[in-house]
C-alpha cells in the first residue's frame, strides 16, 4: 500500500490495530497507515462492567476502554506500536453503546430520533519506542437525526447494519439517510478520528 505522506513511517513498520472493527481497518487503509489486526479478546466486555462510575464522564469511559484494548495486545508484542479505540454515543448524558438485540436497537434509535447526540471516539497508543508511555486522547462530534417513525426504525434494524455499532447506526451505510447533519469529524462517527490519529502518530514517530 502507499503510505501516508503526513506520517513518517519506517518502510518496515506496521501499526497493530487492537480491534475487530472492519470500519477502523478500512479507515487505516484509506489514510495510508500500514497495519495488521490483532484484536484484544474480551477486553471490552470484561472491563465495561467495572467502569460504571465513569458513566458520568463519558470521554474518560471511552479512553479507559481504548487503553485497555491497546495495552492487552501491547503486552504480548513488546516494541510494537499498538492502537486501541472505543466509540460511544452520548445522549443527554447517557452512554448508548452497541445494542444487545433487535429490540434494544429499536429502543436506541427511538431515543436518537429527532435529537442531537454526541459521538466520542477515544484512541490509545501503547508499546512502541522504549519510554514512550501511553498516549490516550479522544474526539467529539455532534450528530443530529431526522425524526424516525417506528416502522422505518424496524426496517433499518432488519438490515442488521445497526447490530455491531455504538448507538445502533452506521453513518457510512443506510444510516446516512437518518442524519440531518454533523458538526465535527465525520470519520470520528465511523469510529476512528483520522486527523487526531495522524497528529498523535506524528508526535510518537518524530520524537523517538
Amino acid at each position: 500500500m502507499t503510505c501516508s505522506p503526513f506520517i513518517p513511517w519506517d518502510e518496515n513498520e506496521k501499526l497493530i490495530l487492537a480491534s475487530r472493527s472492519p470500519r477502523r481497518a478500512d479507515l487505516l487503509k484509506v489514510a495510508g497507515i500500514p497495519y495488521e489486526t490483532i484484536p484484544a479478546p474480551d477486553v471490552e466486555e470484561n472491563l465495561a462492567a467495572t467502569l460504571g462510575d465513569l458513566h458520568a464522564t463519558p470521554h474518560l469511559y471511552a479512553e479507559k476502554l481504548a487503553l485497555a484494548k491497546a495495552d492487552a495486545v501491547a503486552q504480548d508484542h513488546p516494541g510494537r506500536l499498538v492502537l486501541g479505540a472505543d466509540t460511544i454515543v452520548v445522549l443527554q448524558g447517557d452512554i448508548l453503546e452497541k445494542p444487545v438485540d433487535v429490540e434494544d436497537a429499536v429502543r436506541l434509535l427511538s431515543l436518537l430520533s429527532g435529537n442531537r447526540h454526541t459521538v466520542i471516539s477515544a484512541i490509545a497508543l501503547c508499546g512502541g519506542p522504549t519510554g514512550m508511555g501511553n498516549l490516550v486522547t479522544h474526539e467529539k462530534t455532534e450528530v443530529e437525526f431526522l425524526p424516525l417513525d417506528e416502522a422505518t426504525i424496524r426496517r433499518y434494524v432488519a438490515t442488521e447494519e445497526p447490530m455491531d455499532k455504538a448507538g445502533a447506526y452506521g453513518i457510512q451505510g443506510f444510516g446516512a439517510l437518518m442524519v440531518r447533519g454533523i458538526h465535527g469529524c465525520y470519520f470520528n462517527v465511523m469510529g476512528l478520528p483520522l486527523a487526531l490519529l495522524g497528529a498523535t502518530l506524528r508526535k510518537v514517530l518524530t520524537t523517538r
